[in-house]
């Protein structure tokens, strides 16, 4: 019996230092801090562009008004990425991918000024490989495919979100890395199909101590586990001169130039010496850049879009609880900017049961009063 107590105590010790370096790593946090403010649009702003049966990720507009989305992996939808047709949900590619290839795990999508739609598979956390395609979309034919090797998509990375240059040659990929803790923007090489993680653990990419509370829900869970993924904001100016990105609970907004980051001959202190903290910003998620320098960032805490304006001053521009969980944004044309709502609040770790009982799931669009390039 004493044998059996000291085997029972010790079990119970080892859960518990078990519990606590969990919740070291992966959980606790506060409150992050509010740094919204009275919406300068009204709810009459937002215009429904589809009701959908499972929550969206991304989306992409082409300048032509072809809407692409993706459904988010952590619905566990039947469909992958689609185009909208008279509002409803169609599978892209037409006809499926080729050469027996399958879709994994997409979140982000993006077009590019050569009328490719990127398409960013992210390899269920790496547990799968990790892939980045390309169509035409002309003839939505697949032009482009690499598979990321292990050493790029590490166990447990998340390839979130990402942005291509303006010539189409380089794209700059957000590792929010929620499960391995490592953090980085890897820099791909499209002519050459090489890719490099950069700025690995760098302050810039990593996310800090705090908690998303959505629409009440405070996102952590079994008691050490918080939803705050490490970088994943991430935009590219027009001219494709500088890289701005952050995580979604970082309170900062941070860019580099993409000069710096595709130099190969750059050490990595240099490079991270050239890392500019730009702006403050709220808790973050998706993010769009506009023809004049202003940065959209989705709030999913306060349901609400912010604006960092090229003076680097942070303000509200749309609130509305409709917005649940205002997640990936896409400019379309005619001045459109488009968002999708994936509502993870009510969906991560929710069954099948109750994932239907929250739907539709919403993609919205509004007129900001400014441009930017479409799919961008």
């Amino acid at each position: 019996m004493r044998a059996l107590r000291i085997a029972l105590a010790l079990l119970a010790l080892g859960a518990t230092l078990l519990f606590l370096g969990l919740r070291a790593r992966y959980g606790g946090g506060g409150d992050f801090p509010d740094r919204s403010g009275p919406a300068e649009l009204g709810a009459d702003a937002l215009e429904l562009v589809a009701d959908l049966d499972f929550p969206p990720g991304n989306v992409a507009v082409s300048a032509g008004g072809r809407v692409f989305a993706t459904f988010h992996p952590e619905g566990s939808p039947p469909l992958a990425v689609f185009e909208l047709r008279e509002g409803k949900p169609q599978p892209y590619p037409p006809g499926g991918l080729p050469g027996g290839l399958r879709y994994q795990s997409v979140l982000s999508l993006r077009i590019d000024r050569r009328n490719r739609l990127w398409v960013l598979d992210y390899g269920r956390y790496g547990l799968d490989t990790a892939r980045l395609l390309a169509f035409d979309l002309g003839t939505d034919a697949l032009i482009h495919r690499h598979d990321f090797p292990a050493k790029i998509a590490l166990l447990g990375s998340h390839l979130n979100d990402f942005q291509v240059a303006p010539d189409g040659k380089r794209v700059y990929i957000a590792d929010a890395s929620l499960f391995a803790q490592i953090p980085a923007i890897i820099d791909y090489d499209a002519p050459r199909q090489r890719s490099r993680r950069l700025l690995q653990g760098h302050p810039s990419v990593l996310a800090e101590p705090y908690v998303p509370v959505v629409q009440g829900v405070r996102m952590e869970y079994f008691g050490f586990f918080a939803i705050r993924p490490n970088v994943d904001s991430i935009a590219l100016d027009d001219a494709g001169e500088w890289l701005y990105f952050a995580p979604v609970t970082s309170r900062w907004l941070y860019r580099v130039r993409t000069r710096d980051l595709d130099d190969e001959t750059l050490l990595r202190d240099a490079l991270e010496s050239r890392v500019e903290r730009y702006a403050e910003k709220t808790m973050s998620d998706g993010i769009a850049i506009d023809s004049e320098g202003a940065l959209y960032l989705t709030d999913p805490e306060h349901s609400a879009i912010e604006v960092i304006g090229p003076d680097r001053k942070l303000h509200t521009l749309l609130r509305d609880p409709r917005l649940r969980w205002p997640d990936g944004l896409s400019f379309g044309p005619e001045g459109w900017l488009y968002v999708t709502c994936s509502a993870l609040h009510q969906v991560i770790l929710k069954s099948a049961d109750e994932i239907r009982a929250h739907a539709p799931y919403q993609i919205y669009r509004f007129k900001p009063g400014t441009t930017g390039i479409p799919g961008h």
